[in-house]
């Protein structure tokens, strides 16, 4: 039998999904001058979490000083709770993420965190967290400052080492852009971090004393590597008469994978929406980045099931004015030139929530957020200082899947609604969380180099390419949007990327998810697809991907530009 059923993980990596959070922390020698870096990091990191700020001072030793800053964006509950969360012991913790449980995760954990003792002990608990996470704790008896991002890097958190110039360290969500006065980089999602704060300010000398002072510790998960990093993909190889499937009518072969991953994204799709606060009556707590593809079209869907019928949900959907294009349209077109904004991901949208609608009726808000070529210029330099310290044109509006200018007007989510028959009406979405689409591809084998490397490699080159995949998550952009959606106050979820979901799409066989010996409408994600239909979405199951710089008409405004050419900040 070529699949076996798996049971549904449902330990602690049940989500609350409660708060979005700026943080900021400095540690320094107080004698020493911070210029005002300070402040607009302060104000930087406070535009994630317009809810509430606070800072907090902690005299380590003599001169040597700890700040404590976090901002908050309210996504669940109804008592306010203040950042960094404090206890008894004087132990300070600025958290960023999502845990399991029925109040404020942010102080479940701090509980947690108080009966910690070892480094080890403090390590193997976030190795029982599922949800995404980027934190800062400091644990007043050790004198120790812990530090990291989930193992996926779905939120944010950069790093600035101490150096002669500029002699503190810093940990901040996001930074000022390029700056003299710091040199942030990306914290690398592989380890639970511990800085011997004491040790570091006792020394005297931060840059020399920093590399001894700090420890890397792997998290050592009770629950093995489901938690602790993404698991490793299924190495077993289909049988040499493995059938072509013939159309996306589902065979009974592929019947429980197809099922059981609609059982998963779903249950996926339900924590990341389940208790969201609604702004006021009628107004839609829920938003989805929404091209009209396969992937935002079932995590729509899905996310029908779980959010009221008589709410709304509104449905992003992004357009370029791409000058560029409309010339060339110009030149082969003299008498009918297509309306700037009718590009292919609003025609696919606008496709799509038709067969939403008739599927899964409510209101739909098909929220059409058009940019104009002089608008997105002057963007970029507020987008290219949210993505640093990702830099190149790649970086900015030329993303396999998602890129940081459609992010960003995207989650402001400023646009127009309009029915087949009525004029365009002004409409800016009252949604905080943003669902996502992001993981698909990776996961299920949707890229065009998914092909490739099976046409040279067979399957066992297919099974390394998605190892491959994988692997490069957390290295990838998650960190850098994260950046750019929460400037707005706005978070994104990513139900594919819940590293439950991740763990049963890799057990499985390569040959029940993908299939590239047939067309890529078919073969390509297949798995997905088939479950699409099944759910009813016909026009989505069997619509090829397109990658949305292309779609939205985002690529290539200003000509040819590499995508590795770094940009001058």
């Amino acid at each position: 039998m070529y699949y076996r059923k798996m049971r549904i993980c449902c330990i602690v990596d049940l989500l609350l999904l409660t708060l979005m959070c700026g943080i900021f922390c400095c540690a320094k020698d107080d004698t020493l001058p911070l210029s005002d870096l300070r402040e607009r990091l302060k104000v930087a990191n406070g535009a994630r979490g317009p809810d509430s700020q606070e800072t907090v001072r902690v005299e380590v030793t003599g001169s040597g000083v700890l700040d404590l800053f976090a901002s908050e964006l309210r996504l669940r509950g109804s008592h306010p709770v203040v950042q960094p969360h404090q206890d008894n012991e004087k132990n300070i913790l600025c958290w960023n993420g999502e845990i399991a449980e029925d109040e404020n995760d942010g102080v479940k954990l701090s509980r947690a965190l108080t009966a910690v003792e070892t480094v080890e002990e403090c390590a193997a608990l976030f190795g029982t967290i599922e949800g995404p996470y980027a934190f800062v704790y400091y644990q007043a008896t050790s004198r120790r400052l812990f530090f990291a991002r989930d193992p996926v890097g779905r939120r944010s958190l950069l790093i600035h080492k101490p150096s002669i110039a500029n002699p503190y360290f810093l940990l901040a969500s996001v930074s000022t852009g390029l700056d003299p006065a710091s040199e942030f980089e990306e914290l690398s999602t592989d380890y639970i971090f511990c800085l011997e704060l004491g040790k570091f300010f006792e020394m005297g000398d931060l840059p020399s004393a920093f590399d001894s002072c700090l420890t890397s510790l792997p998290r050592n998960s009770t629950n093995g590597a489901l938690y602790s990093q993404p698991t490793r993909v299924n190495t077993e190889m289909p049988p040499d008469d493995w059938p072509l499937i013939a159309d996306l009518e589902t065979p009974d072969y592929l019947l429980p994978a197809a099922e059981d991953l609609i059982t998963h994204l779903g249950r996926s799709v339900e924590l990341r929406v389940r208790d969201i606060p609604q702004p006021c009556p009628g107004a839609a707590r829920l938003a989805v980045l929404f091209s009209g593809g396969i992937d935002c079209t079932i995590i729509a869907f899905l996310a029908h099931r779980y959010i009221p019928s008589d709410q709304p949900i509104d449905l992003l959907n992004v357009a370029f004015e791409n000058p560029r294009k409309l010339k060339n349209q110009a030149k082969k077109q003299s008498n009918v030139i297509q309306e700037a904004y009718m590009v292919p991901d609003r025609v696919t949208g606008l496709e799509e929530v038709e067969e939403l609608r008739k599927l899964c009726p409510r209101v739909w808000n098909f929220v059409q957020v058009n940019v104009p070529y002089e608008e997105f210029q002057a963007s970029r330099s507020l987008v290219e200082s949210l993505m640093f310290p990702s830099r190149t044109v790649m970086d900015l509006v030329s993303q396999l899947s998602v890129w940081p200018s459609a992010l960003y007007f995207a989650s402001r989510g400023k646009g127009v609604i309009r029915d087949s028959n009525s004029e365009p009406v002004p409409y800016t979405t009252p949604a905080r969380v943003l669902l996502n689409g992001l993981g698909s591809d990776e996961l299920l084998g949707g890229y065009g180099r998914h092909r490739s490397a099976y046409n040279t490699g067979g399957w066992k080159g297919l099974i390394d390419e998605l190892q491959l995949e994988i692997d490069r998550i957390p290295t990838r952009n998650l960190g850098r949007d994260d950046r750019v959606i929460a400037c707005h106050g706005k978070e994104t979820r990513h139900p594919f990327l819940s590293l439950t979901l991740i763990d049963f799409l890799a057990r499985l066989p390569v040959h029940l998810k993908v299939d590239p010996r047939v067309p890529p409408a078919a073969g390509d994600k297949m798995l997905l697809r088939l479950a699409a239909r099944k759910l009813g979405l016909v026009e989505a199951s069997s619509r090829k991907k397109r990658a949305m710089q292309f779609g939205s008409h985002s690529a290539k405004m200003d000509g040819e530009r590499r995508g590795d050419v770094a940009i001058d900040l």
